[in-house]
């Protein structure tokens, strides 16, 4: 599938396949083509070029083209679009125009029971906290019971303790419906705790699709890698022993000998030892107290930078302490050298 805006392409050659009561995550920054390729798929967009298929039937493509209300779908986004004049069951009714208005209060009020707000039904949105007005959206986007449920960024405008509950809720929502959904978000770790799979996009492109464990534990490149986690970049050159770094050799091959490669360490795979001969020569010049963790800053010869590391809070390590500097294999991935575009 492509798309393009007055010749500025925001979708390149994408397909994607979801599986029927999957929940997708649509991940990347802004402005990489994820909403617009959920509002294709909702049909407020129509594609360039290529066709979009749900349940095998052609809805969108160079001879056909279904409006939104043919195509069984259920939108919800970001602001949630409550209408403030009327009271929430009003608005979880509003789309149900196709039966008759006692069933469809009917229907809405079961609507609202789910999300459990059934007691709230004949007060304004204005009288609901976030939460609640995220769920009064979430529950007129199930009432008219859609086979596909399409939600734009929709846990962003909520308070970080509030977000995780409200997430949890809607989660176990969906699968009670059984609805299949696409979740756009920008963020990494709502992708990974609700998706069941997970599209990864950059500049109009699907990076990767996979399991959250796919994403994180063999990302296909930097980008994909550094998108789920903190890393130290350093540059290495691989041999037929391994990858030679600052930080030694460590235990990759399958790369070419003499090639420039990518060494990407996660904080958690350093580690530090207090006796400086136990590994690369390094210094520590800071180290931040955050709860379970502790973030150290460490000088090692031959970084230009230093390396961040994460330690279990509470550790003995000072500023201005000498150590060893080692790496866990379980987090370090090597990428071959490439030169990344810029991000806009």
């Amino acid at each position: 599938m492509w798309h393009d805006y007055s010749g500025n392409e925001s979708v390149h050659d994408l397909s994607l396949e979801i599986a029927p009561g999957e929940v997708l995550c649509l991940l990347g920054h802004s402005g990489c083509g994820k909403t617009t390729l959920m509002r294709i798929a909702a049909g407020v967009e129509r594609q360039t070029r290529g066709r979009v298929l749900i349940n095998g039937r052609e809805v969108a493509g160079p001879d056909q083209f279904l409006p939104p209300e043919r195509r069984g779908v259920g939108l919800m986004f970001q602001d949630y679009a409550l209408f403030p004049h009327m009271c929430n069951l009003d608005n979880v009714m509003f789309g149900l125009t196709n039966v008759p208005k006692a069933e469809a209060r009917k229907i809405a009020l079961a609507a609202l029971s789910r999300v459990g707000l059934e007691g709230y039904a004949q007060d304004f949105p204005h009288a609901l906290s976030g939460g609640e007005q995220q769920r009064v959206a979430l529950a007129r986007a199930i009432a008219p019971r859609p086979g596909i449920l399409l939600m734009d960024e929709p846990f962003s405008g909520l308070d970080r303790r509030l977000r995780d509950t409200v997430r949890d809720e809607t989660l176990a929502i969906l699968r009670e419906t059984r609805a299949t959904c696409i979740i756009v978000t920008h963020d990494p770790e709502e992708a990974m705790r609700m998706g069941d799979k997970i599209a990864l996009m950059r500049q109009g492109r699907l990076i990767q699709h996979g399991t959250a464990d796919d994403l994180y534990n063999a990302p296909v490149d930097v980008f994909a890698a550094r998108f789920f986690s903190e890393l130290n970049q350093i540059a290495g050159i691989a041999t037929s022993n391994g990858v030679d770094t600052p930080l030694g050799t460590l235990p990759f091959n399958g790369f070419v000998p003499g090639s420039p490669v990518d060494v990407c360490i996660r904080p958690q795979g350093i580690v530090l030892n207090k006796a400086p001969m136990c590994g690369v020569a390094g210094r520590i010049l800071s180290k931040r107290f955050v709860g379970e963790v502790d973030l150290v800053s460490v000088a090692v010869d031959g970084l230009d930078r230093p390396v961040h590391v994460r330690v279990r809070g509470g550790s003995n390590l000072e500023e201005g302490m000498d150590v060893g500097v080692q790496t866990d294999p379980k987090n370090v991935l090597v990428f071959p050298c490439v030169v990344e575009p810029s991000e806009t």
